[in-house]
C-alpha cells in the first residue's frame, strides 16, 4: 500500500509540474542518426545496454528508439540519461537480490506485483516526461481487452515502460487512460514499424530471439506415450543440449512455463512483422544461453550486445553513408 501510494504521488507531482510548465523545446533529430527498434527478450535485454554503448563509443547519433518489453525500459533510460544508472542496478543482481525485488502474490492478474521494482523506476525517474526528451521514444503495448496495438509516444516515462513489460501472467496490468495494458511482444516484438510511421529513414532492429533455433520448427511424431526412464537417443541427446538453459530443466515452475510460452509466440510474431516489413539492419546478440529468468548475468548481455553492434559497425557507417545530406 505505501509503494502504491508513492506512485500516486509521483504521478500528480509530474501532472501538476505538467500543467505549468512551458513549452518544452523542439526535438531535432540527428543528422544521419540511426532509429533503433529495441525488442522484449526479458533477461536477455540487457544486451540493449551494449548496442547503445558501441553506437555511442563509434559515435553514430540514435535519432529515435521504439521499444517493446525491456527494449522500453533500456531505450528510455538510455533516452532520459540515466543508461549509467541502469546499468550499474542490471550489474548489481544477484539471484538473491533479484528475489527481494519481486513481490509475490497468489491472487489477481499477476504472479508479481512489480511495484518494488516500479518504485526503482519512480525515484530515478518520477518527473521524466516523454514529450521532454530531446528524440522521439514511443513504447509499445498491447490493449488488453481488444488486443489493440498500443504507442505511447507521451506522458509518464514510467508508467510507458512498466506497461510495455507487463508480461500477461506474470506482472499485474498497468492501467492507463481506462484501459489494461500488457507487454507489447505480443503485438510488435521488434517495433520495426513504429520507426518507420516516425518517417526514420534508417532503421536498425536489435532481434534478441534470432539464434533460439527450433522455434519455427515443424515435427511430426506418433502420439504414444513413452518410457520416461528409457535413455536419450544421441539424436534427442544433441537436440536436448542445444535448447538454452530454461528450456533443459525438467522441473519448470509456473512463472517460467508462462514466459517460455510467451516468448514462443514472440519469436513467431516477429519472424512475420519482420518478414514483412523488414528493417534496414538487423542486429542480433548471441544471448542463446541467457535463460529468459537470469537477470543476474547482466555483464554477459552487456557484452554480447556491445560485441555484435561492433561487428556490424560497418554496415551501419555504409547505411549512414547513403543518407541524404539533409
Amino acid at each position: 500500500m505505501m509503494l502504491d501510494r508513492i506512485f500516486r504521488q509521483a504521478e500528480r507531482a509530474v501532472a501538476e509540474k505538467g500543467a505549468g510548465a512551458a513549452k518544452p523545446p523542439e526535438r531535432q533529430a540527428p543528422r544521419k542518426g540511426v532509429a533503433l527498434a529495441l525488442g522484449g527478450g526479458a533477461a536477455r535485454g540487457w544486451a540493449h545496454i551494449g548496442v547503445l554503448r558501441a553506437l555511442d563509443e563509434a559515435g553514430i547519433p540514435v535519432s529515435m528508439i521504439a521499444g517493446t518489453s525491456i527494449g522500453a525500459l533500456v531505450g528510455g533510460c538510455y533516452l532520459a540519461g540515466r543508461l549509467d544508472e541502469l546499468e550499474a542496478f542490471a550489474l548489481s543482481l544477484t539471484r538473491r537480490g533479484l528475489m527481494g525485488l519481486l513481490d509475490f502474490r497468489l491472487s489477481g492478474e499477476g504472479l508479481i506485483g512489480g511495484m518494488r521494482l516500479n518504485a526503482r523506476l519512480v525515484s530515478a525517474l518520477k518527473d521524466a516526461r516523454i514529450e521532454d526528451l530531446d528524440r522521439p521514444f514511443v513504447a509499445v503495448a498491447t490493449e488488453g481487452r481488444n488486443g489493440h496495438e498500443v504507442w505511447m509516444d507521451s506522458g509518464s516515462l514510467v508508467l510507458a515502460m512498466r506497461a510495455s513489460y507487463a508480461v500477461p501472467g506474470i506482472f499485474l496490468p498497468v492501467e492507463c487512460g481506462g484501459r489494461r495494458l500488457f507487454d507489447g511482444a505480443l503485438v510488435n516484438p521488434v517495433p520495426v514499424s513504429v520507426c518507420r510511421a516516425y518517417e526514420q529513414p534508417l532503421v536498425v532492429a536489435v532481434n534478441l530471439h534470432y539464434d533460439l533455433f527450433g522455434r519455427a520448427a515443424v515435427l511430426r511424431m506418433k502420439a504414444e506415450n513413452t518410457d520416461p526412464d528409457a535413455p536419450e537417443s544421441p539424436v534427442d541427446a544433441l537436440a536436448t543440449a542445444r535448447m538454452p538453459a530454461d528450456n533443459r530443466r525438467d522441473k519448470i515452475g509456473i512463472a517460467r512455463s508462462v514466459v517460455d510460452a510467451f516468448n514462443i509466440i514472440q519469436d513467431r510474431i516477429s519472424r512475420s512483422r519482420l518478414a514483412g516489413d523488414p528493417p534496414d539492419l538487423s542486429v542480433h546478440p548471441r544471448v542463446r544461453d541467457i535463460g529468459l529468468s537470469e537477470f543476474f548475468r547482466a555483464k554477459e548481455c552487456i557484452a554480447f550486445g556491445y560485441e555484435e553492434t561492433m561487428r556490424s559497425m560497418n554496415e551501419i557507417r555504409r547505411l549512414q553513408e547513403c543518407l541524404p545530406a539533409t
